[in-house]
């Protein structure tokens, strides 16, 4: 398998899985209806750690082009294959997405709050404040790509086998902890994806796609991403 369909198909798996988590406790009369926060960041949780364990072999699993950008960034990914890494983590975001629609197709049209059925494939702000917004997205994948760089190190024998697991466990942590005020979309694809798919795919009764607040939770989780590829390199050496 070459890396793009690994980059496409594992982005592919972490957005049906998190995504589906997502519209199990917002949609109605799904059996997961109303079962909160926590369901919600262990789904992602888990979704990470899958689409990692399922690809991470062939093309690292980056599955975030935050992650892309970073590693590139300091050097520990060639530049020349961003585009392709990105291109295939945006297809793949989009397929899990109409995936989790097929998936739920008799609850869009009992759902009444279109705002849950926008919430099923991307983040919004529990506050609205773009600056505010953009800071919260770019601390929270700072932290991912810290804590994933670290957990990857070759230095640190301690995760062999373990790593994506680990990794899933760093996201459920973000969620917890960061995830409050937007959502934690902490990915570009993650978001942005699903949200054309929102756009695209014949749902009943839904609203508009947001589009004045998506540049956030591209935007923020890029700066992020540098952000915390450059600390590690400073303060840990990459």
């Amino acid at each position: 398998m070459s890396p793009f369909l690994a980059e496409l198909i594992g982005t592919m798996i972490l957005v049906l899985l998190g995504d589906g988590v997502v519209a199990n406790v917002l949609l109605n009369r799904s059996k997961g209806q109303n079962s909160g926060w926590i369901v919600i960041t262990t789904g992602w949780a888990l979704a990470v750690a899958v689409g990692v364990y399922l690809t991470g072999h062939i093309s690292g699993a980056h599955l975030n082009p935050a992650v892309t950008i970073g590693l590139a960034a300091i050097g520990q990914f060639p530049w020349s294959e961003v585009p392709s890494y990105i291109i295939a983590q945006m297809i793949g975001a989009f397929l899990g997405a109409v995936l989790v629609y097929l998936t739920y197709l008799p609850h869009w049209s009992i759902t009444d709050d279109a705002d849950l059925k926008l919430g099923v494939f991307c983040t919004a702000p529990a506050v609205r404040s773009s600056g505010a917004n953009l800071m919260t997205e770019a601390i929270g994948t700072a932290v991912l790509v810290l804590g994933v760089l670290g957990i990857t190190h070759p230095g640190n024998n301690l995760t062999s086998g373990l790593a994506p697991l680990l990794i899933g466990f760093l996201v459920w942590g973000i969620g917890l902890s960061l995830g409050g005020p937007t959502g934690y979309a902490i990915n570009p694809a993650r978001d942005l994806g699903p949200r054309i798919a929102h756009a695209v795919l014949p749902i009943p009764g839904k609203r508009d796609s947001d589009w004045g607040y998506s540049w956030i939770p591209v935007v923020g989780p890029i700066i992020g991403g540098v952000l915390g590829a450059v600390t590690f390199q400073v303060f840990f050496g990459a």
